[in-house]
C-alpha cells in the first residue's frame, strides 16, 4: 500500500511537471525579472546601474502617474459594478427564454465579446465620431449639437467605460446564465406555492444562490478593468492622450516611448501589487457578504 501511494504521488509529480515549468519560464521567472528590473535605471532593452528604491520614490511626484492612478480607479467604477449588473439583468431576461430564441438572444449579446479591440473600436468611431459618426447625424436631425465625445476629458471615460461594458458584457452573461441554471426548479416551485411574487423570489431565493456567481464575475472584472489599455490607447489618437492616461498607458508610455524600461517596470510592480491586493480584499468582502446573505 505504501509503495503504490509512493507511485501514485510520483504519478502526479510527473504530469504536473510540464505545467509547472511552462508556469515558472512565462510567469514566474519574468516576473522576478521585472522586480530587479525596476530597482536599476535600465532603458527598455539592455542593463542598467542599481538605484535601489528611486524609481519607486519619484512616482508619487509624477503628475502623469497621480493621473493614471484616478483614471484607472474611475474606469473600475465606471465598469465593474455597472458591467455586472448588466449582465444579470440580461442574464435574468435571456433565461426566460427558451430554445431557438434564447439562442439567438444569447448569441447576439455574446457577438461583441469575440471582436478584436481594432474591431470595437472602428465600429464606435463610425458611431460616435464628431465628423462622421452615425450618432452625429442623429444629433443633427433632432437638434442636439454635436459633442467630440473622445476628444473632450470629461466625456471620454465614461464613453470608454460604455464602449467596454458593451464588448465584455458576453462573458459575464454566460456565467450567470450558467448560475441561474444550476439553482434547483424545485426552490422556485416551492416559493410559487408560498405566493412570492417576482421581487421576493429574486431577493430571497435568486439572489443568495447566484451571489458565488456574481463575486466571481466581480471578481474578473476588477481584475480586467485594472489593465485596461487598448482602448483607451486606441480612442486617444488625435485627442489628449496625457489626459487619459491608465496605468497600463502610463507603463506603455515610459517603456517603449521614453526608453526607461527601469521606471516603468517600478509602475508595473506597483499595479501588479494593486491588482493582487483590490483582487483579494474584493473577493474576501463579497464572499463575506455573500455569507451573511444565507
Amino acid at each position: 500500500m505504501i509503495r503504490k501511494a509512493k507511485n501514485e504521488t510520483l504519478i502526479a509529480y510527473l504530469l504536473i511537471a510540464p505545467f509547472v515549468a511552462v508556469y515558472a519560464l512565462i510567469f514566474i521567472y519574468p516576473t522576478i525579472q521585472l522586480f530587479m528590473l525596476s530597482f536599476t535605471d535600465a532603458p527598455l532593452i539592455g542593463a542598467g546601474a542599481f538605484v535601489g528604491t528611486e524609481n519607486y520614490e519619484r512616482l508619487p511626484g509624477d503628475r502623469r502617474f497621480n493621473t493614471a492612478i484616478w483614471n484607472t480607479a474611475y474606469f473600475v467604477l465606471l465598469t465593474v459594478i455597472p458591467g455586472t449588473a448588466v449582465a444579470l439583468a440580461i442574464a435574468l431576461g435571456v433565461s426566460r427564454l427558451s430554445g431557438r430564441l434564447q439562442a439567438l438572444v444569447l448569441a447576439l449579446f455574446f457577438l461583441p465579446y469575440i471582436l478584436p479591440v481594432s474591431v470595437v473600436y472602428r465600429l464606435w468611431d463610425w458611431t460616435l465620431n464628431f465628423q462622421f459618426g452615425i450618432a452625429m447625424h442623429v444629433f443633427d436631425l433632432i437638434g442636439i449639437d454635436r459633442v467630440p465625445i473622445f476628444k473632450v476629458t470629461g466625456w471620454f471615460m465614461p464613453a470608454v467605460a460604455f464602449v467596454t461594458v458593451w464588448w465584455t458584457a458576453g462573458f459575464s452573461i454566460l456565467l450567470f446564465l450558467a448560475g441561474l441554471r444550476a439553482i434547483p426548479h424545485e426552490i422556485y416551485e416551492a416559493a410559487s406555492l408560498d405566493n412570492a411574487g417576482r421581487w421576493t423570489t429574486f431577493r430571497r431565493v435568486t439572489w443568495p444562490l447566484l451571489w458565488p456567481v456574481t463575486s466571481l464575475v466581480a471578481t474578473i472584472q476588477l481584475i480586467l478593468q485594472l489593465k485596461i489599455f487598448d482602448q483607451v490607447y486606441l480612442f486617444s489618437e488625435g485627442g489628449r492622450p496625457n489626459d487619459n492616461l491608465v496605468m497600463v498607458y502610463y507603463i506603455f508610455q515610459r517603456a517603449f516611448e521614453r526608453d526607461q524600461g527601469g521606471r516603468a517596470a517600478a509602475a508595473a510592480v506597483v499595479l501588479f501589487v494593486i491588482v493582487i491586493v483590490v483582487s483579494v480584499l474584493n473577493f474576501q468582502l463579497m464572499r463575506l457578504s455573500g455569507g451573511r446573505n444565507k
